[in-house]
């Protein structure tokens, strides 16, 4: 399924490629390539990486899929409020599949809470709450 029935990104700033699966309100998973003609490995040294803070914001571009699938949310915004915490265990590089998965730990009103993790080859590479707000 595509994302671009939740969420207004498009290229160049689209940083998931395909929603395997959405549990409104609840949970979301999705899937990104890592192309080195991806725009952020541009004029990168040797050892091209993703820039973390876009790995960061594939994973809130997950979580917005998974609130914008409830109802009472159709056709608004999501904004990425940010972070109480993120760890990363290793670098994302061209060639690199990264599943995606948010699950939302709270929604109170207009507020969400969710506990995002990336896993490249079954190995968890980066974890991080979020914030979002949606209006």
């Amino acid at each position: 399924m595509d994302a671009d029935k939740y969420i207004p990104q498009r290229y160049p700033f689209k940083m998931t490629d395909r929603v395997i699966d959405i549990l409104p309100g609840l949970s979301a998973d999705a899937i990104k390539l890592l192309n080195i003609n991806d725009w952020y490995f541009d004029n990168q040294s040797s050892d091209p990486k993703m820039p973390k803070p876009l790995a960061i914001e594939a994973l809130a571009q997950t979580g917005a899929c998974a609130i914008l699938s409830m109802n009472q949310f159709a056709g608004k915004n999501v904004f990425f409020g940010g972070i109480k915490q993120a760890t990363f265990k290793d670098a994302f590089r061209p060639g690199d599949i990264l599943h995606l998965s948010v699950e939302m730990q709270r929604i109170i009103g207009n507020f969400g809470i969710g506990h995002g993790v990336i896993v490249r080859n079954h190995k968890v590479i980066c974890t991080a709450d979020l914030i979002f707000a949606v209006e």
